[in-house]
């Protein structure tokens, strides 16, 4: 997992800026019940989406693990953000309408004890919303994949669909609706891709020991276009809600 405390400083910028953000928090909101009162946005960050979780009457929180996240999300959402292990987050059962978590699932082995809190602080009724299958979505058909592809480590993923739907039933959550956007600036270039391949980010969903890295990384070095963006990946969000 990164270093999120070194990532704060330039987290947003590589991450697709407002425009990735507010596609997030729009299809967020898609999810959340009408008459939902309270959200927390678990494992915020920057609180670059947080801050787009706006809608009358809706009260926003953001948790994040990372001091240096946090000094920059309370700068967003002042007065409104807490620093908890989203496994053990400080609030009473039963005290939240709903819990979004945007990109966490598929970086923490242990997503299952996540679903599990967000289950406690759940009020009956209430909603989980997660993004899932986080990988699977940046496989756009691209050139670069069809490298890739044959190299993936099926069923690898922390955050497979079906997993947070077997987590989520374990404590009363049933799937709800789902919905897709844009994930802006996070399509992959050739250039980028060896780095990120080198810099072994890609560890923990590729087989492969090191003369298969290299074997890769040479060819996705004689791709065209080095450095032209393929296509913008869709990420998936999946909303859970509970009985009651």
């Amino acid at each position: 997992m990164l270093d999120y405390e070194a990532e704060a400083a330039h987290y947003d910028r590589t991450r697709g800026g407002v425009p990735r953000a507010g596609a997030a928090a729009e299809a967020v909101l898609r999810l959340v019940p009408s008459g939902a009162r309270t959200l927390l946005d678990l494992a915020c960050g920057t609180g670059l989406v947080t801050e787009r979780l706006v809608r009358p009457g809706l009260r926003v929180y953001g948790a994040d693990a990372a001091h240096a996240m946090l000094r920059v999300a309370a700068g967003r959402v002042p007065g409104r953000v807490v620093r908890a292990d989203a496994r053990r987050l400080p609030l009473p059962d039963a005290s939240l309408d709903a819990v979004c978590a945007v990109w966490l699932l598929h970086l923490v082995p242990f997503a299952a004890d996540v679903v599990a809190e967000a289950a406690r602080v759940l009020r009956p009724g209430g909603v989980l919303i997660a993004t899932v299958d986080k990988d699977a979505a940046h496989d756009v058909g691209s050139d670069i994949d069809a490298i890739l592809r044959p190299h993936r480590r099926a069923g690898a993923a922390s955050d497979r669909s079906d997993l947070i739907t077997r987590y989520a039933a374990a404590h009363g959550l049933v799937p709800a609706a789902d919905t897709r956007f844009t994930g802006h600036g996070q399509g992959r270039t050739p250039r980028d891709t060896v780095r990120k391949l080198r810099a072994g980010h890609f560890a923990s969903r590729f087989h492969g020991d090191p003369a298969t890295a290299d074997t890769l990384a040479a060819a996705l070095a004689a791709l065209p276009d080095q450095d032209r963006r393929r296509p913008d990946p869709r990420y998936r969000l999946a909303s859970f809600a509970g009985r009651g």
